[in-house]
């Protein structure tokens, strides 16, 4: 017997650099923090994911737009951030955390938008 898997769909807006990282993992994993990035930032809609990817073309050359879907179970550990907009909501992912968020995504992440 299947059982449904309660998910939430997320995005991520990510340069060039994450891309080839998120990609070398089989388009599984999301790479883990830098030393100055202790949170991760997936976003809740596609929306704001492209308007952040659009706005970091000009210093990395391209941006792209991920979408990907985790496990209820492990985002209510979460709440939603507000990051100005109440358009513009996200979760707040401890850097710490990015390993087990990892294992909560089901399926693949997949490139849905690219610009350039």
């Amino acid at each position: 017997m299947n059982e449904r898997i309660d998910t939430v769909t997320l995005w991520r807006p990510v340069g060039p650099r994450e891309l080839e990282l998120i990609q070398r993992a089989g388009m599984r994993a999301f790479p883990p923090r830098l030393a100055d990035q202790p949170i991760f930032y997936p976003v809740t809609s596609e929306a704001y994911a492209t308007h952040i990817a659009r706005w970091n073309v000009p210093a990395s050359g391209s941006g792209f737009v991920t979408r990907f879907e985790v496990r209820r179970s492990f985002l209510d550990r979460y709440s939603v951030q507000h990051a100005g907009s109440r358009a513009h909501l996200e979760y707040w992912i401890p850097a710490e955390d990015l390993s087990a968020f990892n294992d909560a995504i089901v399926g693949e992440i997949q490139l849905v938008a690219e610009f350039r």
